[in-house]
C-alpha cells in the first residue's frame, strides 16, 4: 500500500512538473543571436513550435512595437515560407544616422507555400532588428499562429512582473545594458585599431630585426674572437705539455 502511495505521489509531481514546462517551450518566443543591447543592432529569431498533433502551422504575424519603433527591420529568407512586410508612419518622428524615417515596420507575416510546421516541429524565423531602444529594458512582440484546420491562437498577452506566466504570452526580447561595440561604427573603429597595432608591433619587430641588427652583428663578432682565443691558448697549452713529456721520456 505504501510502495502504491509512493507510486501515485511521483506519478501527481511528474504531471505536475510536466504541465509547468509545457507553457515554458510551447508558446511563439523570441531570442536574440548573441546580444540584444541597448542602442544597437541584433538578429533574433521567433521560434514557432506546432502544438497540434492533427494540424500544421501554415501562417505566423508578428506585430512590431509602435511604442518603441524600429527603424530597421530585415526578415532573413525562410525556404518554403512568403514573407509580407507591412509598414505605416512612426507616431513620432524617427531619425536613423542623420536621416529622418518616414515609414516603419509594424508587422512581418510568413506564410507557408507547402506543408508549413507539421506536427512534432518547429520553425526559426530570423530578423534583423535595430536601432534598440535605450529607454527600455524589454520589447514586447504580439504574435498570431494560424493552422491548416483554420484555427488562430493569439499569443498577445504581455507578461506582468511579479504575475504568473498569462496563457498566452506574446513573445517578449529582453534588452542588455549598452556596450559601445554593439553602436555602428564602434567595432569596425576597434576592428581598425587593433590592425593599426598588430602593423605597429610587425613594424617595431621588422626595425629591431633590421636596424637593431648591426648589434646584434656586431656582439656575434666578438663572441666568435673571444673562443678563437681560448681554442688557441689551449692549443698551445696542449703542445708545450706533449713537448715535455717525449723530453722526459
Amino acid at each position: 500500500m505504501k510502495a502504491f502511495r509512493l507510486t501515485a505521489a511521483g506519478a501527481v509531481a511528474g504531471t505536475a512538473v510536466l504541465a509547468l514546462a509545457v507553457p515554458a517551450f510551447a508558446h511563439v518566443g523570441v531570442q536574440p543571436e548573441g546580444t540584444a543591447a541597448k542602442g544597437g543592432y541584433a538578429v533574433v529569431d521567433f521560434k514557432v513550435p506546432n502544438e497540434r498533433d492533427n494540424a500544421s502551422t501554415t501562417k505566423v504575424e508578428v506585430n512590431f512595437p509602435t511604442d518603441h519603433p524600429l527603424a530597421s527591420v530585415m526578415p532573413e529568407p525562410v525556404p518554403g515560407w512568403r514573407i509580407t512586410v507591412t509598414r505605416s508612419k512612426p507616431a513620432k518622428p524617427l531619425e536613423a544616422h542623420g536621416e529622418k524615417i518616414s515609414e516603419i515596420v509594424t508587422k512581418v507575416t510568413w506564410t507557408a507555400d507547402g506543408k508549413g510546421i507539421e506536427p512534432g516541429y518547429f520553425q526559426k524565423f530570423p530578423v534583423s532588428v535595430g536601432a534598440l531602444p535605450e529607454d527600455t529594458d524589454r520589447l514586447v512582440f504580439k504574435a498570431i499562429q494560424t493552422y491548416s484546420n483554420k484555427e488562430v491562437v493569439r499569443w498577445i498577452e504581455v507578461p506582468q512582473d511579479g504575475q504568473a506566466e498569462p496563457e498566452n504570452p506574446a513573445p517578449v526580447l529582453t534588452l542588455s545594458a549598452a556596450s559601445g561595440d554593439d553602436h555602428h561604427g564602434t567595432a569596425a573603429g576597434a576592428s581598425a585599431e587593433g590592425a593599426s597595432d598588430e602593423e605597429s608591433g610587425k613594424t617595431a619587430a621588422a626595425s629591431s630585426s633590421d636596424g637593431g641588427g648591426g648589434d646584434g652583428t656586431d656582439t656575434t663578432a666578438r663572441v666568435l674572437g673571444v673562443l678563437g682565443i681560448v681554442v688557441g691558448a689551449a692549443g698551445v697549452a696542449y703542445g708545450v705539455l706533449a713537448g715535455r713529456r717525449r723530453t722526459t721520456a
